[in-house]
């Protein structure tokens, strides 16, 4: 066995590893636990009530619930497995599973898995679980058994080439089809190199530097050379950000993956909405209809009956089957022709081993946000690809991992990171970024792209007023201003900073004017490491008539954790970075890619707050504290003691 399969099966044993703790970490939440600690933990909602039911797209079923608390943090969210229950008979919760359509505030919309409404749906004493959904798992562990013992195959040469065994070969530079004016020269260089690449290609794009445009780009590019390509990402949100892009350039696409995780905006691109819209669906839900009536009838005669009713069921059974296996028919012609009407299929890592794909294979695969996918999820897409292109930044969020070992033992490692430290011939990095200012730009720059990126001309340009400084430091030491255990989430906060924070944000709408701010659709993300943080934030910004300014611009201000900003940009963005102890501990902070994808969101203005006391006992941000004082960009809170 070659090195890199027994480095194969590493990741497997770590995947197993990740799967096990995922799963106990579920188990010990739900367990033997009450409602009411479900609840605390964020994966309960009880009780709920029904607000309406409908038969949306395929025939699914949809149902729209609302809970009376909605002070209690969950982590329900879009695209989650869920199992509704009901408390009203005696025994044991009867339940149905389903998908989560859409969280907002107190209410959730939910598509069930079943094809019939619970008759204990009104019922009353309804709750949601979050459900464990093991699938994934089974997915990324058959995909990594199917690589390791891959032979002389394509799918064997695809892994040798990927880790780094065998060299990435290219071809002589093609001319491209399409013009290439609104792209800058980084970007045709990186669309010609994906065109080269016999084997593998990679787009590093770091924040601002136009990613999706290029792959969006070199995925036209493939078009002109092959039929049909599969376009892929970690997330169902990344996928359909993807899907829309494409669409714009009028790319005709099929979005794989379940209507409840599709963003409203492209359902229409998704197999069931596109079965349903074929000419020949009608017929098809005529046979099943035939064939279901054939079989009630037949199932209508009791056990007692004579030689004739006998023959008669024999006849009637034997019709719903014949009708049933017309159908059978009929829907792979409307599955394989809806495939031959589109260009690209899109779905996420874990959605490329669906049933409709089965067998399929595509000349070449795309999958972006590739340094936010686990290995073993970015296999599953890979095996049925020709050739491979990545696109991502390995210098931005890293997978989310359970286990601590796991992640600690190399399952962290992406296998982009493997390619671009292997391959280092095969990738290309963007380098001119469209975002935000030269100096907002210039840190992260320098820290994780070697001083390497431009700032576009444009970005000159991005300021709230020529008066308003694009970037300040407001030190909080000496303030008093402490951290704290939030006791039922373990997170931590700081509620005078964050108090603090909205108050320089109010001030900053009084100087610019609530006005200016509307007419420019100007937008602001208040952005915190910690989700107590986020939370406490939250609290005050809809409690009493503190922050009016703030309150009358509320639909343009968006506060959440620095993950959820991950590919996003606002005009003004503030940063509570919370951690302010005499020790110097800064926890999960010492995560510096998630400090990069903070520093790099702001497109007008950023504003930063933090302890310099706590934070310089690491050394990224004792060189981000020493670059905020050389560029003139540092304030002391005793500046604005009138907060």
């Amino acid at each position: 066995m070659s090195r890199i399969q027994e480095e194969l099966k590493i990741t497997l044993q770590l995947l197993k590893k990740e799967w096990k703790e995922d799963l106990e970490q579920y188990r010990l939440k739900t367990l033997s636990a009450s409602i009411a600690d479900k609840q605390k933990d964020g994966i309960c909602w009880y009780p709920v009530q029904v607000v309406k039911t409908k038969v949306g797209l395929g025939d699914r079923l949809i149902v729209e619930i609302e809970r009376g608390d909605s002070r209690l943090s969950h982590g329900f969210q879009s695209g989650k497995t869920v199992s509704l229950f009901s408390n009203f008979s005696d025994g044991a919760p009867l339940r149905t599973n389903g998908v989560v359509n859409l969280v907002k505030k107190n209410t959730m919309v939910i598509t069930l898995m079943g094809h019939e409404w619970p008759d204990w749906l009104q019922d009353g004493k309804l709750g949601v679980d979050l459900h464990f959904d093991e699938a994934s798992y089974r997915e990324m562990e058959y995909a990594m058994q199917q690589v390791i013992k891959a032979g002389a195959g394509r799918l064997g040469q695809l892994r040798d080439v990927l880790l780094g065994q065998e060299a990435a070969s290219f071809t002589a530079g093609l001319p491209l089809v399409f013009a290439t004016s609104h792209l800058n020269h980084s970007q045709v260089e990186a669309v010609q190199k994906v065109l080269a690449a016999q084997d593998v290609a990679l787009v590093h794009g770091p924040p601002g530097t136009g990613k999706t445009t290029t792959m969006v780009q070199a995925i036209n590019e493939t078009l002109q050379r092959h039929p049909q390509v599969m376009v892929c990402a970690p997330s169902n949100a990344a996928v359909d950000l993807l899907v829309e892009k494409l669409l714009a350039k009028r790319i005709s696409t099929l979005r794989i993956g379940h209507p409840a995780r599709v963003d409203d905006q492209i359902l229409e691109q998704t197999l069931d909405a596109k079965i349903a819209q074929h000419s020949s669906f009608k017929d098809l839900k005529k046979l099943r209809k035939s064939a279901e009536e054939y079989r009630k009838l037949g199932r209508k005669y009791k056990r007692n009956f004579g030689a004739a009713e006998r023959q008669q069921r024999k006849q009637l059974f034997a019709e719903a089957s014949k009708v049933k296996e017309a159908a059978r028919h009929l829907e792979d012609y409307i599955l394989y022709d809806v495939f031959q009407q589109n260009q690209v299929i899109a779905t996420t890592l874990v959605g490329a081993n669906h049933t409709a794909l089965k067998g399929m294979e595509f000349p070449v695969v795309f999958i972006d946000e590739a340094a936010q996918g686990l290995e073993p999820a970015t296999w599953i897409p890979v095996m049925k690809a020709k050739k491979v292109v990545m696109a991502g930044d390995h210098c931005q969020l890293p997978p989310t991992i359970k286990s601590y070992e796991a992640s600690k033992e190399g399952l962290s490692e992406t296998l982009f990171e493997k390619v671009i430290d292997r391959q280092p011939e095969a990738s290309w990095m963007l380098k001119v970024q469209y975002r935000m200012p030269e100096l907002i730009m210039r840190f992260s720059s320098e820290y994780f792209y070697q001083g390497q990126l431009e700032a576009a001309a444009l970005t000159d340009a991005h300021c709230l007023s020529r008066a308003e400084p694009v970037m300040e430091f407001i030190d909080t030491a000496g303030s008093g201003f402490g951290e704290h255990l939030e006791k039922d989430s373990l997170s931590k906060l700081n509620a005078e900073e964050a108090r603090f924070g909205l108050g320089l944000l109010e001030k900053l709408v009084e100087r610019i004017g609530v006005g200016c701010f509307q007419e420019q659709q100007f937008t602001i993300g208040v952005i915190s490491p910690y989700k107590a943080q986020v939370k406490k934030l939250t609290e005050l910004m809809e409690e009493g008539a503190v922050f009016e300014g703030l309150r009358e611009l509320s639909d343009v201000v968006t506060i959440g954790t620095i993950d959820g900003f991950q590919g996003q940009e606002r005009d003004v963005v503030l940063i509570s970075l919370v951690r302010s102890n005499e020790q110097g501990e800064i926890g999960f902070l010492a995560d510096t890619r998630r400090m990069n994808v903070a520093l790099t969101r702001a497109k007008r203005k950023l504003i930063v707050i933090g302890d310099s006391g706590t934070l310089s006992s690491h050394p990224f941000y004792q060189q981000f504290l020493d670059f905020v004082a050389e560029n003139g960009l540092y304030k002391s809170i005793y500046e604005y003691m009138e907060f």
